[in-house]
């Protein structure tokens, strides 16, 4: 065989996005079939950070450099990356334009996440902090040693949000953080939240956080959300229009798909439609994974992992003109920080059954351990070694 009919086989293979489910995808794929695929692998940012080091950032003191991977550090066999904005995406042609240029796809896989809209809640950007993006994340650490006590109000502004427990592991670590400091029997915490109970894949969780939460005095309001905040006065305001003081305010902000993926049409109803078996969207050989996607199941770099694996398994089978054998059923593994140093973890599966499935394991210390290895295990699965 010609080196030039071996070259016009390779697929190009371009993908949107290296997050969880980008970068997972892009190293499955170099590591089947490196020598029948050519992946490029486009980013604005130029590094990917954890959702877990956020919390590290605000209460482990940690620097949001010394957390970050950087993508100039990929070195994955047959997978290029670009740090560029997309500007357009053309579903139908696969044609992907970007603030640098524009690409031609054989398959194409958008992985662009969700996008935070703190404008959407009027007073949060001046009156509110948050802790979902790094520059959040700084900010918060920067404000809390200003607190001296008082009513600490948490707000989960909307559904749908990434990583369910991130807002009540935050409440347990500021917990933990008020009591070394003596305060804590000065500051009222409380959490109010649409949810009709927190984490509410099964019953079973729920009660779990709703009795840790008890355990440190933490009170929890169902089924209500926090529509405005007036910085002034420093009151939330209730769709009710009930008025709630506050003296330091933590909200998860309204996620939102990113613009551009609602400019294609790819996302119509608020996210992006795909085959609940193989994560392809109506338009043949376009995909998208992870929190992007319109599935009955939480948003989480664990299930954007999974997700990657099931669509390396589809394409790799395309390319061989086979059908993959399995479907993708919205599993994972999600850790929770209980505080005092207790890591626990949520073994979900939203899809492989008439209902979701659920369980919170731990915490124990070699759920500790497990965590802790956790990034370095995808750091050296997803960048190969620059050194090679």
């Amino acid at each position: 065989m010609t080196e030039e009919r071996r070259v016009a086989r390779v697929k190009h293979v371009l993908i949107l996005g290296a997050g969880f489910g980008g970068l997972e995808l892009a190293g499955r794929l170099s590591d089947s079939v490196a020598d029948e695929v050519r992946v490029t692998l486009i980013d604005q940012n130029d590094g990917f950070t954890f959702g877990f080091s956020k919390l590290d950032i605000v209460f482990g003191g940690s620097d949001a450099s010394a957390v970050q991977l950087q993508y100039r550090d990929l070195a994955k066999p047959g997978v290029e990356f670009r740090q560029e904005r997309v500007t357009a995406i053309g579903p139908a042609a696969r044609h992907v334009t970007t603030d640098r240029g524009s690409y031609d796809a054989d398959v194409l896989v958008v992985a662009l996440g969700a996008e935070y809209d703190l404008e959407a809640t009027p007073g949060f950007a001046e009156g509110g902090l948050e802790y979902y993006s790094i520059a959040g994340a700084e900010r918060m650490r920067d404000a809390l040693p200003e607190f001296s006590g008082g009513t600490i109000l948490i707000g989960v502004l909307a559904q749908p949000y990434k990583c369910p427990p991130a807002p009540f592991e935050g409440a347990f670590l500021l917990h933990d953080q008020l009591v070394e400091r003596g305060i804590r029997e000065q500051t009222e915490i409380r959490i109010v939240a649409p949810m009709s109970a927190p984490v509410p894949v099964t019953p079973e969780v729920s009660q779990r956080f709703l009795d840790e939460l008890a355990a440190r005095g933490i009170e929890y309001t169902a089924q209500q959300t926090v529509v405005e905040l007036d910085p002034a006065a420093k009151e939330a305001v209730l769709e009710t229009g009930e008025r709630l003081p506050y003296d330091l305010f933590v909200g998860i902000p309204i996620h939102r798909v990113p613009a551009v993926v609602r400019k294609s049409g790819l996302a119509d109803g608020g996210w992006v439609t795909v085959d609940r078996d193989n994560l392809m969207t109506p338009f043949p050989d376009v995909y998208a994974v992870g929190d992007v996607v319109d599935l009955p199941m939480a948003k989480a770099g664990v299930f954007a992992e999974n997700a990657a694996g099931v669509v390396a398994d589809d394409i790799i089978a395309r390319i061989h003109g086979q059908t993959v054998g399995r479907r993708y059923e919205g599993e994972g593994n999600c850790y929770i920080e209980f505080g005092s140093g207790r890591v626990a973890k949520v073994q979900a599966n939203f899809l492989g059954g008439p209902s979701p499935r659920a369980t919170v394991v731990g915490p124990s210390a070699e759920l500790a351990a497990e965590k802790a290895a956790f990034a370095p295990a995808r750091r050296a699965r997803w960048f190969g070694d620059a050194s090679a």
